[in-house]
C-alpha cells in the first residue's frame, strides 16, 4: 500500500507522510504495531523506494520495512513484559 501511494504521488504534497499513515493503519488492521521510520534510517527508506521505482524491485522496500516492524515488535514485547 505505502509503496505504492508514493510511487504514484496523487498530490503535490504529503504523499509520504499519507503514504505512511495508511501503511500503519495496514499494519494495525493486521494485528502489527504502529512502526515508524527513525530519522537516522531516513536515507535506507529512501534508498528502498528508490529501487523499487527505478529498477521496479519493491524487494529491498519490503526487507527494510519487515526489519523495521520485527523492531517494533520486539519493543512492544519488552515494553508489555511484566
Amino acid at each position: 500500500g505505502h509503496f505504492v501511494f508514493v510511487y504514484i504521488h496523487p498530490y503535490m504534497d504529503g504523499n509520504g507522510r499519507i503514504g505512511r499513515f495508511l501503511m500503519n493503519v495496514m499494519l494495525a488492521a493486521g494485528g502489527y504495531p504502529w512502526t515508524v521510520i527513525p530519522l537516522e534510517k531516513r536515507d535506507d527508506y529512501m534508498n528502498a523506494l528508490e529501487s523499487g521505482s527505478v529498477e521496479q524491485d519493491i524487494a529491498p522496500f519490503a526487507i527494510f520495512l519487515g526489519r523495521l516492524v520485527s523492531e517494533s515488535l520486539e519493543c512492544k514485547q519488552v515494553y508489555n513484559h511484566p
